[in-house]
């Protein structure tokens, strides 16, 4: 009989961070800890945590004190706000891939899309991400399921973290017709996918299939699914008291997985008791799946001691682990004891399986690297913003750091505008997404430009969202054009007409305004679905004809520039901006045959306002008359001045 044991089996990182962090829980606490649901799908493991005092509930309402620990499935946000609210202490063990599906639901939700979970709608997991949008999602799973959903302005779907990726991908390639706008997370966890891939493998080799795991686990029967594709004979055991021994002996080849809940002691005890039946067999497929490693490859350890130059590692393999100090992290300056303590659990790369001394040669910057590698794929795949430090200018663009790993921005990513002097980047640090990766090559290109679009789309939405007709905006000129100026208004440019630039006549909008001018407009009208607003510069300025009714009426003598010079007569602008005409014949009390054999535009002139027609708005002026006046004053008062003298002499 052969055995093979598939890669990857038994607890998955979630369910055994949700343990460790509830028997630290006991240890630390003691009584009065309860855990809100079953921590995990396994019968068994959950009793040997209820003997060391874990209790578990299914209403935490009726607990006065104590601490609830949330499992790995996670919660909805408002009973977790529930919880804190009893002044109960809560210990969260949801897992951190199921943590990121729920920031993912409540941002785009936020955004305004509508969710569509993929997974059972009755699984915890499911519930607990729906409650990140209010328990608004569609839930499905199925194809009919799919096809019914109606049809969406925007979608965002994510996936239960144990579904299969066939049958995610399959629903979202229908689910894609459904929307006008749709975001795609493929939220299966890496280790749930790559547990259903060994499955998948194993079960194509063997003539019998032994899955072991909870029957009520979804990813423990996800893992019996695949392998019945392969194998006809599977069988789900929760512990090895559920297989039949003799029943196995008629096979040649059996292959063993494990679902993500199932800790190791319960698989352990299943291989010890197959033994009987092969024992040398089975003991070389322990020694392989259990203590095999290899370079290149992440392990789990714990510190055993700490030097100011080295760490050695204890890495269950038969021999230990050296970590040293330029292995640490990519910063020189950090010390060994400056980041562990011994008995912490710690993840190492395995650069070399022998030192020349019997050590394994380990790295912790290595796996930093991986991880960092991992984040800008992930970032990649989500479209988010990572921070990114430029280092230099080339030729094409810019050599940035993201999360300590090389990268280049071309120039046309760097801005959303053209830059010419891509020096002055150097040293400045600022957010971009990753558009290109590539792990082999050790690639990534990244755009500084995708995230001023959206920064830009966001402020034009707020923008829109702020206009009201007749309120007064303030805007920055951005460039002149014959008929009128273009205006920021802050991601969206509004236009003011020439005719609005002014009340007097303007013959080119440069007579008023320049490219760079800060100025305060109205909005006379918009059409968002046009993209068009229309702004008033003279709105924001009392009209010149009311101030002009105010300040000046029949009789008054003003000054005024010639503006323009005609056949007929000149027009001169008055002090408060509106024009008046002065007739040819009110010219000079000599006969004038044309306005411009006396006057010419720019000079100022001493006029009286011999008509006002409010109706038709018009202006009748007079110099000659002006200057009568004025003579008539001056002979006055020399009149006056001589009876002064005469009266003094006599």
């Amino acid at each position: 009989m052969k055995i093979i044991i598939a890669d990857n089996a038994g607890y998955c990182f979630g369910v055994k961070r949700a343990e460790d962090l509830t028997k630290n829980t006991l240890k630390n606490v003691g009584p009065n800890v309860y855990s809100y649901g079953p921590l995990v799908h396994n019968k068994q493991a959950v009793s040997a945590l209820e003997k060391e005092g874990l209790i578990t509930i299914d209403d935490y309402k009726n607990i006065n004190e104590g601490y609830i620990i949330i499992r790995s499935h996670g919660i909805p946000k408002m009973v977790a706000k529930d919880i804190e609210d009893r002044n109960l202490e809560l210990v969260d063990c949801t897992c951190p891939y199921v943590l990121s599906v729920h920031k993912k639901v409540e941002d785009y939700s936020n955004k305004g899309y509508d969710i569509i979970i993929v997974g059972d709608a009755n699984h915890p997991e499911v519930i607990g991400i729906n409650g990140w949008c209010d328990n608004k999602a569609y839930i499905i799973n199925s194809e009919e399921e799919a096809n019914n959903l109606p049809n969406l302005k925007k979608i965002c779907v994510v996936s239960q973290t144990t579904n299969r990726l066939d049958k995610y991908e399959s629903l979202a390639e229908i689910i894609k017709y459904k929307a006008d706008e749709l975001v795609l997370h493929n939220t299966i966890c890496n280790a749930t996918k790559l547990r259903q891939q060994s499955a998948e493998e194993v079960s194509k080799k063997v003539d019998a299939m032994v899955v072991i795991g909870g029957k009520n686990s979804s990813n423990t029967l996800k893992l019996v699914e695949i392998s019945k594709r392969n194998c006809k004979n599977v069988f789900h055991i929760e512990t090895i008291k559920d297989l039949s021994l003799q029943d196995m002996q008629r096979f040649n080849t059996i292959g063993i997985t494990a679902g993500a809940s199932t800790p190791d002691w319960i698989i352990k005890e299943a291989v010890l008791a197959m033994d009987n039946l092969n024992k040398d067999e089975m003991m070389e497929a322990i020694e392989s799946s259990f203590k095999r490693i290899h370079r290149g490859e992440v392990v789990k350890g714990t510190v055993l001691y700490v030097t100011d130059n080295e760490i050695m590692v204890n890495i269950n393999y038969k021999s230990d682990g050296i970590i040293t100090r330029d292995e640490l992290s990519t910063d020189s300056d950090v010390t060994p004891k400056s980041i562990v303590n011994v008995g912490d659990e710690i993840s190492v790369y395995v650069l070399k399986l022998d030192d020349g001394e019997g050590n394994v040669v380990l790295s912790l910057k290595r796996v930093n690297d991986i991880k960092n590698w991992d984040k800008l794929e992930e970032a990649m795949n989500n479209k988010s913003e990572i921070e990114c430090k430029v280092l230099s200018a080339v030729k094409g663009g810019l050599t940035v750091l993201a999360l300590g790993i090389n990268g280049f921005m071309p120039a046309s990513h760097v801005s959303t505008n053209y830059v010419s002097d891509l020096e002055q980047f150097k040293g400045r640090t600022f957010k971009a997404r990753v558009i290109d990766l590539d792990k082999d090559k050790r690639r990534v290109i990244l755009s500084r430009k995708e995230v001023e679009k959206e920064e830009l789309a966001k402020k034009r939405s707020e923008v829109w969202t702020k206009l009201n007709v007749d309120e007064t905006i303030e805007g920055v000129v951005q460039r002149l054009t014959d008929f009128g100026a273009f205006v920021d208004l802050g991601g969206v440019d509004g236009l003011i007409h020439i005719s609005d630039l002014s009340w007097n006549r303007v013959k080119h909008p440069s007579e008023v305004l320049k490219a760079g001018d800060k100025v305060e407009v109205v909005v006379l009208s918009f059409d968002q679905s046009k993209n068009r607003i229309s702004l008033g510069l003279k709105q924001t300025k009392e009209e010149p004809w009311e101030v002009f009714k105010k300040n000046v009426k029949v009789g008054d003598i003003i000054d005024g520039k010639v503006v323009n010079l005609l056949d007929f007569g000149a027009f001169v602008r008055l002090n408060d901006g509106v024009d008046g005409l002065l007739h040819v014949s009110q010219i000079s009390k000599e006969h004038v045959n044309k306005p411009a054999d006396v006057l010419k535009v720019g000079e100022i002139v001493k006029v009286k306002v011999i008509e006002i027609n409010e109706d038709e708005r018009k202006i009748s002026l007079s110099a000659k008359d002006a200057i009568e006046e004025e003579q008539a004053e001056v002979i006055e008062n020399t009149e006056v001045t001589t009876n002064i003298e005469d009266i003094i002499k006599n």
